[in-house]
């Protein structure tokens, strides 16, 4: 048995190779570029952590992280509520369940450009439905509108997947067990506390984990509607490293900077995972 489980990593090769060189063989340049210093061509220094201590002090890139971090956390403190409440509202079956599940899924299908585009529209000043309904309230110059318009826009393009994940875990639960609650009188808020809660944990964690890392990646469509403006407002550290590597052309500090941007990913990636998958399951998946 051992033997046929351990068979099936050759169907797999194919696969991992092209992920090895897809994913891995890009990481290891970039290590390369963040460890040399370069002057064109193929010419390249040796300057060993240079660009890392030139990125750690350096405070745009702190305040570019706080921004992206912060940013992460409102959109979740949103939408995580938000898409619990929805999935709770939704029928558990027949038509309306399906039309609803169709028209949430339709978020999500638009590319991120596309996001950025349609809202940026939405904003223009004259002939935007923003500036309408909100009239000289909107004021795109201000830290405080452009930052609750780019909230705004990622819970409508996000918060669909939230539902569809609650709405989902919310179905696999048990007929029994609301039975049980109703035979002892439990209100709907002890349904939720004792019996639907518990049972979402696996799939919040699942929606925390891809929400967090989407919001904290933020790049394509908070570029097109504010430019990272006003000021330097909105501009994340996926802008910082974008204007970095590619505009101010400093390779070597790009590089570094992605190489810290990879770290938190995986770290974060690393935490939800042995929060998600038991000890266990882990030490067979390692087998």
């Amino acid at each position: 048995m051992i033997r046929s489980d351990r068979s099936a990593f050759l169907f797999l090769a194919p696969a991992l190779a092209v992920m090895a060189f897809c994913g891995v063989l890009p990481v290891a340049f970039i290590v390369f570029y963040s460890l040399h210093d370069t002057f064109g061509g193929n010419t390249f220094v040796w300057v060993g952590a240079h660009w890392y201590q030139s990125v750690f002090s350096s405070p745009e890139f702190w305040w570019a992280f706080a921004r992206s971090a912060g940013f992460a956390a409102l959109a979740l403190a949103i939408q995580i509520p938000l898409g619990i409440w929805v999935a709770l509202k939704m029928p558990a079956r027949g038509f309306l369940s399906s039309l609803y599940i169709v028209l949430l899924a339709i978020p999500l299908l638009a590319p991120s450009i596309v996001v950025g585009y349609l809202w940026k529209v939405l904003t223009l000043e004259r002939v935007g439905l923003l500036p309408w309904m909100f009239g000289p309230g909107l004021d795109m110059n201000s830290p405080a509108v452009t930052w609750a318009v780019l909230l705004a826009m990622d819970a409508w393009h996000w918060t669909s997947l939230v539902v569809l994940l609650c709405f989902a875990g919310l179905r696999a639960i048990p007929d029994p067990y609301y039975q049980a609650a109703r035979i002892d009188g439990a209100s709907a808020l002890a349904v939720f506390r004792h019996i639907q809660l518990p049972r979402l944990r696996l799939v919040l964690l699942i929606a925390i984990l891809l929400r967090l890392m989407d919001s904290f990646m933020i790049y394509t469509e908070a570029y097109v509607v504010t430019r990272g403006g006003p000021g330097v407002t909105t501009t994340f550290l996926s802008h910082e490293l974008v204007q970095t590597a590619t505009i101010q052309f400093d390779l070597g500090e790009g590089a570094a900077i992605s190489v810290i941007y990879f770290l938190i990913v995986m770290t974060v990636s690393w935490i939800f995972f042995r929060l998600i998958v038991p000890a266990g399951d882990r030490r067979r998946i390692a087998a």
